[in-house]
């Protein structure tokens, strides 16, 4: 009798809209998952249930004609891979964890328990991390491991807190092997760190069969930063509050618009650039007229407002002078030049090319350089690396400082 053989090395991917998908699972290999985590999938091949006669023979005791049925070996397929959609689970994902900017950031007052209320336009770009999930046997511990030196591998890190979080709200008792790839430098007014833990509760989910809605990782995820709610936007929100109060809106900018980003080696520490703030010496201008002036006519110089910029400058005096050469040197080149949340990243909206001097001169021979671009994502999916910045990020071949 003919035989046909089904090896199960791939991973099995539930529906996460909170119903049960007709087809139940959808057998998909990893290397065809598509790595923002969609939950969209195609429906199950209709196999033909086609019986054909195997043998025939004659039963000598009773005469009779016996006649075996065997259905074809796609049927037995069929039949088998049910048999797995029932018991197997997903492994491994892996999952892209961009960073943002803040295109506009306006510090409104201070609030009673010694936070300041902020409103600003946050936007995901197309800079990130790749973090890579697999179950472990183990139902103690995660083990995290990355790429550079520096990044904390224990609960200090804010994916394992992310985790752990998970873990307390669902009870679910799946532990993880997680790899960090980490391209977005810390210290950076980038929100990589909250971008990861972010997506690692969005990983958590899709391994437990999505037992929580993206509001409640919403909701959660402002028990381990203010800026971590902002990445279940779908990528670009007007944020308030301590940055927790988010508002999904439409993107207010075409998401062809380039920009670079330089970030010094030198970071800005959050605490003393709120330390040195001065509410008295911010700007008036309201925050919701710089949101409508966006939406009706592009970035500009003028719109592009940071009241972190002072204070943060009297912390890093090399950066107001980063921000002033580069203005000087692009010519026009640039619709913007700002920093983006805390620093110490310098933005350049317009153009993917830094300044030539950022090249010469001996002083930036340390700074890190990346072209980015503006990105969302679907409903039911996480964000997915554009294919132009898979390579590699870095414009520069010198080495790129994670302090």
């Amino acid at each position: 009798m003919a035989t046909s053989h089904f090896f199960c090395n791939h991973n099995i991917y539930r529906s996460c809209d909170g119903r049960k998908p007709t087809n139940s699972f959808t057998i998909r290999s990893l290397s065809s998952f598509r790595p923002h985590g969609s939950c969209s999938f195609p429906p199950k091949p209709q196999f033909q249930r086609t019986p054909f006669v195997r043998a025939m023979a004659s039963d000598s005791t009773t005469g009779r004609k016996q006649v075996e049925i065997v259905y074809n070996p796609d049927e037995r397929l069929h039949k088998l891979a049910d048999e797995v959609d029932q018991e197997a689970g997903l492994s491994r994902l892996t999952l892209f964890s961009p960073c943002k900017i803040n295109v506009f950031l306006r510090i409104t007052s201070k609030r009673e328990d010694g936070f300041h209320d902020l409103a600003s336009l946050f936007h995901v770009i197309s800079l990130g991390d790749v973090i890579k999930f697999s179950l472990s046997p183990s139902k103690t511990k995660d083990r995290l491991s990355t790429n550079v030196p520096g990044v904390p591998l224990d609960d200090k890190n804010l994916i394992i807190r992310a985790l752990n979080l998970y873990r307390k709200k669902t009870g679910t008792d799946n532990f993880f092997w997680i790899h960090l790839d980490k391209k977005v430098p810390t210290g950076a007014g980038l929100g990589g760190g909250s971008s990861n833990a972010a997506t690692a509760l969005w990983a958590a989910n899709q391994f437990s069969g999505c037992l929580a809605t993206e509001k409640e990782l919403q909701e959660w995820s402002s028990e381990i930063g203010s800026d971590v709610p902002f990445f279940f936007s779908h990528g670009a929100a007007y944020c308030t509050g301590r940055g927790e109060i988010v508002q999904d809106i439409p993107p207010p900018i075409p998401l062809d618009i380039p920009m670079v980003l330089i970030k010094p080696q030198q970071a800005c520490s959050t605490a003393e650039v709120y330390k040195r703030l001065r509410l008295d010496q911010t700007s008036k201008v309201d925050p919701l007229t710089l949101l409508e002036m966006i939406s009706r006519n592009g970035i500009s110089q003028n719109v592009c407002i940071n009241d972190l910029e002072p204070p943060a400058f009297e912390v890093l005096p090399p950066l107001k002078r980063l921000k002033q050469r580069v203005i000087a040197a692009s010519r026009g080149e640039y619709d913007a030049v700002f920093m983006s949340g805390s620093g110490s990243t310098i933005v350049g909206i317009g153009s993917p090319d830094p300044p030539q001097f950022v090249y010469d001169d001996e002083e930036y021979r340390d700074v890190f350089l990346s072209e980015a671009s503006f990105i969302t994502r679907g409903e039911n999916q996480w964000y997915t690396e554009p294919t132009s910045m898979s390579s590699g990020s870095s414009l520069s071949d010198r080495s790129q400082s994670f302090e």
